[in-house]
């Protein structure tokens, strides 16, 4: 893989740049739209560095919808997603406006400026939720994991369902703060009726997966019958008290 670089926009007209800036390929018109949509809002650089690698060239991330890198706008160094010109959707914007709605509630990247092809946001750096784990410390694990869930109860508070959840180990970083974020709002709803505690709940505790293998060796055997009477107790009143009763039975 190619060391970590920064470029100026021209810059990325040459490749392999041109084609990441268009993944999964290049068309000069393209290219061309797309710089002009990046100049429009203010990033003046990108750096191409990080744990991901695509045309072996380092950058941040990929994913089914777009390619994350770092880029630079006005001083700032930001995360920039990248809308693949073969995603299954025609923008980002539906994205920026539900990672808006769950930055309202105090969850998730903030949410900087978007475009269609392109989202600003935050950077976040850390390990994902997998790795994280590997420390098996049973305190840190019910701090950490129950700060998880009660972002989940704000967000189905506020409406919004992430849809992602029952594959959390893509869309959960903890930084070097242990605090937890929700990454990846793309398949976001706010239609669709919330179920993001139930749903990290039953990642985190029931799904027999590796992750919950790992819960369950670090904090003990869960009372199936005790948990699944305080999820349909948290789906029918999503209280307070509920999460609580929730918490207790799945972390405690």
């Amino acid at each position: 893989m190619k060391k970590p670089v920064t470029l100026a926009i021209a810059d990325l007209r040459q490749e392999p740049y041109a084609s990441i800036l268009c993944y999964p390929r290049s068309a000069e018109d393209e290219v061309q739209n797309r710089l002009r949509e990046l100049e429009r809002l203010g990033v003046t650089a990108i750096e191409f560095t990080g744990n991901g690698n695509t045309f072996n060239v380092p950058v941040l991330g990929k994913g089914y919808v777009g390619i994350v890198v770092m880029a630079q706008r006005y001083s700032q160094r930001l995360a920039l997603k990248i809308r693949r010109i073969d995603a299954d959707r025609p923008d980002l914007l539906h994205e920026a406006k539900m990672l808006g709605k769950a930055n309202s509630v105090g969850v998730g990247p903030a949410l900087v400026d978007a475009s269609k092809d392109f989202l600003l946001m935050q950077p976040i750096e850390g390990e994902l939720l997998p790795s994280w784990l590997e420390v098996k410390d049973k305190t840190l694990f019910r701090q950490v994991l129950g700060e998880v869930v009660e972002q989940c109860w704000h967000l189905d508070l506020a409406g919004l369902d992430h849809g992602e959840l029952s594959r959390a180990p893509k869309h959960i970083i903890i930084d070097n703060c242990l605090q937890p974020w929700i990454l990846d709002f793309e398949s976001s709803s706010d239609r669709r009726k919330p179920a993001n505690v139930t749903a990290i709940c039953q990642y985190l505790i029931m799904s027999g997966g590796p992750i919950s293998r790992t819960v369950t060796e670090v904090l003990g055997q869960r009372e199936c019958g005790r948990v699944i009477d305080a999820l349909r107790h948290y789906k029918n009143d999503k209280s307070r008290e509920s999460l609580e009763e929730l918490m207790q039975a799945c972390l405690y």
